[in-house]
């Protein structure tokens, strides 16, 4: 079992982190700051943490951090931190989506490596111009799909690879939930707000907060490209701007002489559901069954045989999981683990990259990631408004 001990063997010092976003408030900053700590392989000494000054000071004095480092933009933190000797290795950044692009093209373009939340940006256009900075870029892109970190996710991509499943026929994924049911936007959810503005989401609403987590967590256990796809886009509350709630219907290449078939549900209108992400794969041979929300849980039925129950760090579990796994079976992982197993492959990868290599273990969602990503969402909304047309996704 890889313990946190064992984790942090091959330290030579903490990868230095700056964040853009994540002030007092914000909920997600704080995940990312808890999980770049959890392993113990970064140490965050500066940040731009709000758009207006005042807030970014006073969120900076919260965490500890080093005044002079407390930056008012984050313009002004990638030009001081890259003219530093001790600056910044590593930018997370934790904004609203429209705020993606700008800050990730400045750190990329000073050599300081980028850990990203999702979507990657707000268009289309603008993740495939990323793409270009990124891939000339002396510095790594990182996404944090998170979910992609849990342990039974990693078992499940590897018996996929190592064909237990046999070819793929069916690849199901939904992620559900219930808090936009009412039309919370505009009674305050400072959430809400920015999810539901085009200006500051993009053009996906539950596709692009949601939705893009389900499409990139089949993409990564399976293995499978997207080929085409149809969609059903609805905003059920009145007045609302972006999708709440998105049907597909996946096409995918062929491989091993099958064309796979999927579905894909995102909807925040669905009462009774919290974050109900769920995936389902069934091949020749098999079928394996993940729920989110018991993520140490990993359902394998061979075909024309009982169901089998895989745990995590339990009989089965594999060397993909284990590897992520921190503590014996029995005891729950679960989120924050899952989101913190990105920053510690991201470190991994970070350090390899330092000596000209890579590090096979390094598993993280790229930018490669992030243009599918976008390029899923343009096609869903192309999609819907054709009536749900078979779209290709334009990448």
């Amino acid at each position: 079992m890889m313990t946190i001990e064992g984790r942090n063997e091959t330290h030579d010092s903490h990868i230095r982190l700056g964040m853009v976003g994540g002030g007092s408030g914000a909920f997600i900053g704080g995940v990312h700051r808890i999980a770049a700590r959890l392993d113990d392989h970064y140490r965050l000494v500066a940040g731009a943490l709000s758009s207006t000054p005042e807030k970014a000071l006073a969120s900076g004095q919260e965490l500890g951090l080093d005044p002079d480092r407390t930056y008012g933009s984050w313009e002004e933190m990638a030009e001081k931190e890259a003219a530093r000797e001790d600056g910044i290795e590593a930018v997370a950044v934790v904004t609203p989506n429209h705020m993606h692009f700008a800050p990730a093209k400045a750190f990329l373009e000073k050599g300081i490596h980028v850990i990203c939340d999702k979507p990657m940006t707000a268009t289309l256009d603008e993740a495939k111009t990323l793409k270009t900075i990124a891939d000339k870029a002396d510095a790594l892109f990182i996404l944090t799909h998170n979910y992609t970190g849990y342990p039974m996710i990693r078992q499940a991509r590897a018996m996929i690879a190592n064909g237990n499943l046999g070819p793929l026929r069916l690849i199901q994924a939904e992620y559900v939930q219930d808090w936009l049911t009412e039309p919370v936007e505009r009674e305050g959810s400072k959430q809400a707000e920015w999810r539901t503005d085009p200006k500051r989401s993009g053009a996906g609403g539950a596709i692009g907060d949601i939705g893009t987590h389900a499409f990139n967590l089949l993409s990564f256990v399976s293995g499978a490209k997207l080929q085409s796809l149809a969609a059903d886009l609805d905003s059920f509350v009145e007045g609302r701007q972006l999708d709440d709630n998105a049907h597909m219907m996946l096409r995918f290449e062929e491989k091993a002489g099958v064309k796979a078939k999927g579905m894909l549900w995102a909807s925040q209108v669905a009462p009774g559901n919290e974050n109900s992400l769920t995936l389902r794969i069934y091949g020749t041979k098999g079928g394996l069954e993940w729920a989110q929300e018991q993520p140490n849980h990993l359902w394998y039925t061979p075909f024309g045989e009982p169901k089998r129950l895989l745990t995590r760090n339990g009989a089965g579990a594999g060397p993909d999981a284990v590897r992520v796994s921190r503590v014996p079976g029995g005891h729950p992982e679960g989120y924050l683990e899952g989101f913190a197993n990105i920053y510690s492959d991201a470190a991994l990868a970070i350090r390899a990259f330092k000596t000209g290599k890579t590090d096979p273990d390094a598993i993280c969602p790229t930018i490669d990631d992030g243009v599918a990503g976008l390029a899923f969402i343009d096609a869903c909304v192309r999609s819907s408004r054709e009536n749900g047309a078979w779209v290709t996704p334009d990448i």
